[in-house]
């Protein structure tokens, strides 16, 4: 009977060492990623389609920087968000 309870107190001393974790699960899995190049190609594409006609007497409406200044919140906001997911969040996995 000694010798079954030391043997799971080392197994389960064992299993605790082995465990181990991520932060968060990797950033391609999540659907904020996706959501992201969702918006991005979006933005992208506007931008080259919108005001390009002679309709508006020559002017772009949406143009190149207006697009990468949109991009560039885009792409902070998406940052912010991975850093408060990556904060307090584990997804642990074994050796």
């Amino acid at each position: 009977m000694t010798n079954t309870a030391s043997h799971t107190a080392t197994t389960a001393t064992a299993d605790r060492s082995v465990r181990r974790a991520t932060e968060t699960k990797a950033a391609t899995k999540t659907t904020e990623f996706i959501a992201y190049l969702g918006v991005l190609v979006a933005i992208i594409i506007t931008a080259t389609l919108v005001g390009d006609g002679g309709a508006e007497n020559g002017a772009d409406l949406f143009d190149a920087r207006q697009a990468m200044e949109y991009i560039t919140y885009l792409t902070i906001g998406y940052l912010v968000s991975r850093g408060l997911a990556k904060s307090g969040s584990r997804e642990y996995y074994t050796a």
